[in-house]
């Protein structure tokens, strides 16, 4: 224990143990994202058929890479598993027509006949033969030259035509003649052709192909490896021992959660001292105003997304896709809701710097409002951009303007120069807030925390910019996930809980000191299995198995600090309820709403990162499940049942405290109403059909093979597409019972804000 009177201090082994983590992990990372660009599947300087006619070429490529991305078909189908639903998975589904075309091919060659008409004797012989000639790697690395098989230049030949026709004409949620010219197509089917020899050729000195067999199609000769089964076994074993590990932690200490350490905790906590408003804080108001506005828009979106799953050809007889297609949809949907999610952390870090700091730099408003600015030209310029490029109205400089086109790093790169240099600037304006704190040693320990997780918001979006449109897919898909899950589910989640915690202490729930203890057990926790973790993306893209026995053993150790999470939801029940020294009333009452959404946090982050992550995660399951709806199932529960309830949680809290009494008893009705509704919503959407429609997926894929579970011969019949029906209740309630009331709530809130002149509001941040 302290003396009396003094500062509580931490242990330096705090510090210590969460900088080797990092160093543990990211030493890992950064050797399998170099193990990325030894290993990433060759792009052949020339494809020959067996006479030496050239078919096509490493250029062909690289612009059939260029189509995929500038028109969005990532945002529209997946490739190697990765991107959208309502579309094919273009890489399985050019395997899938690859292998019947080879067959016939073989079956008219060796016994001139169909395919069909074969005995049992021919057809297995015929069958064994396609499984040879589409597992066995015939590329020359010396010259740089891919040999095809009759069958499969047949199958280049033929399938030139029919992706032109499906992409002209039969493409689900896509308007006519997307593609502008038979060049785009022939391009388009190179890059396709590509990507389709990578998971069927075996990689050299290995028995698997280069995307370690996946997808899972017998036909093709791809099925599980042994290493999928082992390393699932095995990450068993590790999630076991790293739950034994932390249990045995917590039962030997009791202050490693919020309530603090008992033994130097008062018998009761008082509220701080009534701080006064400053002009900064008073105009992240906005921030949070952009955030319902953004947030509503992003709902509407995602419900034109779920009617897509239902009746491509259009909205109940409109033709949906010629104003708004499915691809363009789904970019905004998700970047808007990186957006609202991300406005609402930077909103609340701006609003709790001075209180931590303590006063107010000079001309910090001036910064805030141009930092608003900054943030709507971003969006809306990336957003109209993102429309031009899927239009084909940018020319050369789609990939700067328009739609750089991979998954949830869709907006151009000029975009993104703006979007870091935004984040820079916000940094620089919480540094100036929060040195005042530094000179307090009772602050200087949390002041030092939100300052690094502010700096590491900065840093981890950079490898944003480490990749080009012709990139080796598989080095691009390598980067992607340091964005998607180091940058969005790791520092961003950092961050959040660094906010939470200066909520707690603002709140007088818990000292400084236990505050900045829990931001350190969260971060050891998280990112000992979150940053090697990251691998657990990169099972089939093109790596090596060394990435699956990393991904997988790390990532089931994600699986720990989420299950303790719902201590951390017990420990918020309880704290709410912690009575005022000075009123005798719970310290939580004018907080209530910002407790209540993350108690929904603690709940969605064991059910939907935890419980529905860790099933996708294990190889096995990943491997016949990956860009099933058992993906948006995990992704829907984890990004806004985690992410998005913390971001509405700043929310709340922040416009509670800047809100008079009137102004938030105007507005509480409706943020009641929508916190239900929200919740309620996504969990009618989850039980009603993401998940039963993710375990028939999944079922088919065992059955059928993975390029007939994501056919429109699936997913549009049947009781999948029932399924799909009936989440109609679930989107309902979210948007109607849970978004719409939240943001009318948000917005008069606000509006009480600004409405009140500075010199007659009540100057002070209400607290408790």
């Amino acid at each position: 224990m302290s003396e009396p009177g003094t500062p509580a201090r931490l242990s330096p082994w705090w510090r210590r143990a969460a900088l080797g983590v990092m160093i543990f992990g990211f030493s890992i990372l950064v050797f399998l994202t170099f193990q990325t660009y030894r290993n990433a599947p060759p792009i052949p300087s020339r494809v020959v058929d067996e006479q030496g006619a050239v078919l096509y070429t490493a250029e062909d490529v690289g612009k059939g890479q260029e189509v995929f991305f500038k028109y969005g078909l990532m945002e529209h189908g997946s490739l190697w598993g990765h991107g959208a639903y309502l579309g094919p998975d273009y890489s399985a589904a050019y395997l899938r027509r690859e292998a019947e075309i080879t067959r016939d091919a073989l079956a008219a060659s060796r016994f001139d006949m169909a395919a069909k008409a074969l005995d049992n004797t021919q057809r297995g012989a015929v069958l064994a033969e396609v499984k040879d000639v589409l597992k066995t790697n015939r590329y020359d690395a010396a010259t740089g030259v891919l040999l095809y098989t009759a069958g499969e230049a047949r199958s280049f030949a033929v399938q030139q035509s029919e992706w032109a026709d499906y992409l002209a004409k039969g493409a689900p949620g896509l308007p006519a003649s997307y593609l502008k010219g038979a060049d785009e197509a022939r391009a388009l089917t190179a890059f396709l052709a590509w990507s389709s020899w990578a998971t069927r050729a075996s990689r050299p000195g290995r028995t698997y192909s280069y995307t370690n067999n996946w997808p899972y199609d017998p036909l093709a000769g791809n099925t599980p490896t042994p290493q999928a089964i082992l390393w699932s076994a095995v990450s068993l074993v590790f999630l076991l021992c790293g739950l034994g590990a932390v249990l045995f932690v917590f039962g030997k200490f009791d202050f490693l959660g919020w309530k603090g350490d008992a033994g130097e905790r008062p018998a009761h906590l008082s509220l701080p001292k009534a701080t006064a408003l400053t002009p900064s804080q008073r105009i992240t108001a906005l921030f949070f105003l952009v955030v319902v506005l953004l947030f509503l828009l992003q709902v509407f979106l995602g419900g034109a997304l779920a009617h897509y799953r239902v009746e491509p050809e259009g909205f109940y007889g409109y033709s949906l896709a010629n104003l708004l297609p499915y691809n363009l949809a789904r970019t905004w949907h998700l970047q808007l809701a990186v957006f609202w999610i991300a406005t609402a952390w930077v909103g609340g870090g701006l609003f709790l710097a001075p209180l931590l700091g303590g006063q107010e730099p000079k001309g910090q408003k001036w910064g805030a409002l141009a930092l608003l600015g900054a943030l709507a030209v971003v969006v809306f310029g990336s957003l109209f951009g993102e429309y031009l490029g899927i239009n084909n109205r940018l020319g050369e400089v789609w990939f700067w303007f328009g739609h750089q086109g991979s998954e949830y790093v869709d907006l151009g790169r000029f975009w993104q120069i703006l979007l870091a240099a935004g984040l820079v600037f916000w940094l620089l304006l919480m540094v100036r807030a929060l040195l005042p704190a530094f000179r307090d040693e009772g602050k200087r320990e949390l002041a030092g925390l939100f300052l690094f997780a502010s700096v590491a918001v900065v840093i981890f979006y950079l490898p944003a910019f480490l990749w080009g449109a012709r990139t080796n897919f598989a080095v691009i898909d390598n980067w992607r996930f340091w964005i998607i899950h180091l940058w969005v589910e790791g520092f961003f989640e950092l961050f959040a809980t660094v906010l939470v915690a200066l909520m707690f202490v603002h709140m007088g729930l818990v000292r400084a000191v236990t505050a900045s203890r829990v931001i350190y057990l969260d971060a050891i926790l998280y990112l000992a299995g979150g940053i090697a973790g990251t691998a657990h993306h990169w099972y089939f893209t093109g790596q090596e198995a060394a990435s699956m026995a990393i991904g997988a053993c790390f990532s089931a150790l994600e699986v720990v600090p989420l299950t303790l999470l719902t201590l951390d939801a017990w420990d918020f029940l309880k704290l709410q309820k912690a009575p005022c020294a000075d009123c005798g009333k719970p310290l939580a009452l004018k907080q209530k709403w910002a407790v209540m959404f993350l108690i929904a946090v603690g709940f969605w982050n064991f059910l939907g990162a935890g419980v529905f992550g860790f099933l996708i995660n294990l190889p096995i399951v990943s491997y016949f499940e990956m860009g099933t709806t058992l993906t948006p199932n995990h992704g829907h529960a984890a990004m806004f049942g985690v992410f998005g309830m913390l971001a509405l949680a700043v929310l709340a809290y922040c416009l509670r405290a800047l809100a008079s009494d009137g102004a938030w008893g105007r507005a509480e009705k409706f943020i009641r109403a929508g916190f239900w509704g929200l919740n309620a919503g996504l969990g009618l959407m989850i039980v009603l059909n993401l998940f039963p429609a993710g375990v028939l997926q999944l079922y088919d894929v065992v059955l059928n093979g993975y390029a007939h579970a994501r056919s429109v011969e699936f997913t549009m019949t049947g009781l999948f597409h029932t399924t799909e029906w009936i989440r109609l209740a679930g989107d309902a309630t979210l948007l109607l019972a849970g978004a719409v009331p939240f943001a009318i709530g948000g917005i008069l809130a606000v509006a009480g804000i600004l409405k009140e002149r500075p010199e007659d509001a009540q100057k002070t941040v209400h607290a408790h």
